[in-house]
């Protein structure tokens, strides 16, 4: 599993690196990240492994590409989320229909539970990242956050089409699946995911609509959700 972070965070890093000026959105801040293929991949494959892997990833591309600032702490928290919820929601936002880790292409539960979760993820980090720069007066946060989770929904829905490639090789050629790596007691979720899973599908939800809800500003939603994610994620 330590490996397979070393190897998570230079693939990662490295796309990040190579096309960190490509396409700036906001200059310094976040760009068309089609690096963000990885993130979700990664975590459905490698589970902690991919989660640890592609928030060192982020921090290295910062580094490295240039746009190390305060801002990459919550880069790192909010990509950490990125790896993590995929394979911490895949059997509890939707307990009673997807009941196997594993990725079953034909089955119509797999493809609404990615498309779902690829949604959730990215909109926590979205909103993670969005609050702590927008708390550092760098970035207005609906803005930062609405671009964080459409960049990161689009690009982990073309993951899709890596995932379906290297499944089967990973799990059944190389023995890398993370639920094979681990033991049993590691890998089954606490009674109180469900409870998680749902807090943090709701909060960010909320916290990507923001004002468009509600008359609340959006910093306060912000903050809130934010907390929410936290607390739903410690639930898992």
């Amino acid at each position: 599993m330590i490996i397979l972070v070393a190897v998570c965070a230079a693939i990662y890093s490295a796309a990040l690196i190579a096309f960190k000026t490509a396409i700036p959105l906001i200059p310094g801040i976040t760009e068309v990240r089609i690096a963000n293929i990885f993130p979700m991949v990664f975590g459905l494959l490698f589970g902690p492994a991919g989660a640890w892997g592609t928030a060192l990833g982020n921090l290295i591309g910062d580094v490295f590409g240039g746009t190390l600032g305060p801002g990459s702490v919550a880069g790192l928290f909010g990509n950490f989320l990125l790896g993590y919820l995929p394979y911490t929601l895949w059997v509890t936002l939707l307990p009673f229909t997807q009941k196997s880790r594993e990725w079953h292409p034909h089955r119509v539960w797999s493809w609404l539970n990615y498309i779902l979760i690829a949604f959730i993820s990215s909109a926590s980090c979205g909103v993670v990242i969005g609050i702590a720069v927008d708390a550092l007066g760098i970035v207005p946060y609906e803005i930062l956050t609405r671009i964080i989770t459409l960049n990161n929904t689009l690009a982990s829905l073309i993951g899709l089409a890596l995932l379906n490639a290297v499944f089967g090789t990973i799990k059944h050629q190389f023995g890398l699946f993370w639920t094979d790596l681990l033991d049993e007691e590691e890998i089954a979720p606490p009674v109180t995911a469900p409870i998680g899973a749902w807090v943090i599908a709701i909060a960010s939800t909320i916290g990507f609509l923001g004002g468009m809800i509600t008359d609340l500003p959006a910093t306060q939603i912000g903050w809130l959700s934010a907390l929410a994610i936290l607390i739903g994620s410690l639930l898992l």
